[in-house]
This record gives C-alpha cells, sequence and structure tokens, in this order.
C-alpha cells in the first residue's frame, strides 16, 4: 500500500460497539508526529468506514470500543483488503480487560479476517524505527490496576502474506492514556505519545 501525502490519522467506524470512544486521541497523536518528525501530516484526522474502499487510502487505521465487536461481512472483506494490500490496523481494548467482551469479539473478529494472532516480540523493528523502547510502553491504567490488574508485556499481531504485521491489538487500554489535549503534554515529565509516533512511521516505513 503506497503512503500518501500528507499522513492523515483514520480511525475506523465499524456498525457494532462504539468506534468513537476516545475522541482526543487523533488529534493527540498528530501533534506527536508533527512533534517530532518531519512527516507531513493533515492537522485534522478522518473518520473511515471499515466496510468502505476509502480505507484503501490509509497506511494507518486506528480501531478502539468498550463494547461487544462484530464485523459485517462487508467490512471483513475489506479490512481483509487493507491488510493483504499492506495496510496497517492497530485495535486497541479501552478496557484493557482480557476477560472483556471488547477483547473476546475483537480478538475473534481478527482471527477471522486476518489469521491468528500471537505475541510481537519485544525487540521487534517496531520498538527502535524512531524512539526506542524495550516493549509496549506501560499504561498508569495498568500500574493502578485499572482493569484486569494486568500489565500486558507484548502486543499481539495477525500478519500479513508478506509476513509484516497487519494488525497490532493492545490490551494496555491506550485509549485512555492518550485521550487529552494536546497541550497538557507539558504537565508530563516524559510524552506518553511517543509511542504512536513508532506506530506511525513503522506503517509508512516498513
Amino acid at each position: 500500500m503506497g503512503a500518501v501525502s500528507p499522513f492523515v490519522f483514520a480511525t475506523a467506524q465499524y456498525e457494532s460497539g462504539d468506534w468513537d470512544s476516545a475522541p482526543l486521541v487523533p488529534a493527540n497523536v498528530i501533534d506527536a508526529v508533527a512533534r517530532y518528525t518531519s512527516i507531513d501530516v493533515a492537522p485534522t484526522g478522518v473518520v473511515v468506514s471499515l466496510a468502505s474502499r476509502d480505507l484503501l487510502r490509509h497506511p494507518f487505521v486506528w480501531l478502539t470500543g468498550h463494547l461487544p465487536v462484530r464485523f459485517t461481512d462487508t467490512e471483513r472483506q475489506m479490512l481483509r483488503t487493507f491488510t493483504d494490500r499492506g495496510g496497517l490496523l492497530f485495535v486497541d481494548d479501552h478496557n484493557h480487560d482480557i476477560d472483556g467482551a471488547f477483547h473476546k469479539t475483537a480478538t475473534e473478529e481478527i482471527e477471522r479476517t486476518v489469521g491468528p494472532l500471537g505475541e510481537l516480540p519485544n525487540d521487534h523493528e517496531l520498538y527502535s524505527c524512531f524512539f526506542p523502547f524495550d516493549g509496549p510502553p506501560t499504561t498508569s491504567h495498568e500500574l493502578n490496576g485499572w482493569g484486569d490488574n494486568l500489565v500486558h508485556r507484548h502486543l499481539l499481531a495477525a500478519r500479513g502474506p508478506s509476513d509484516r504485521p497487519a494488525v497490532l491489538y493492545s490490551n494496555k487500554d491506550y485509549s485512555s492514556e492518550w485521550s487529552y489535549h494536546p497541550d497538557n503534554k507539558r504537565f508530563l515529565s516524559v510524552d506518553n505519545t511517543r509511542f504512536a509516533v513508532n506506530l506511525v512511521v513503522y506503517a509508512l516505513t516498513r
């Protein structure tokens, strides 16, 4: 999938669930990409239907929610086309709860549509393609014991035809971690959206 210029942050809209549960994440990620990289990035994000061919215009798409996820046949077909063509879908559980309805249904749909999910090694190039990380950064919600009381050490990945990750799945609730106004970054000792930069850089360059 060829990258378009400028990069546009796309949020996936799907018929089931609450796809718009983290409305401040796009502005925050856009701010981080503009702040730290030379990537030409659009100042506002877009919402793209998972059933629309417009999905194929975006190399990186964000999907989140709290509620059960059941893709329609059209959504499933278009997502499969998107990943077959090299797109990267990042799915984040807004509950960070492995016993929750979102986790159970979203992982079932990913595996049904794209393929089996397995742990992404913490030395994968995703974690060194821009900022250095030793795995997916821990969120404050994990550390505070909100949710399943687990710190998830790995992302899960479903791989596409080229063996490149086509879907990345997170139990870590970056949706809550990054859902604040970008101006509030000045209160953070370390900008917690830096990992989002790696996600975008990886999607655009790998």
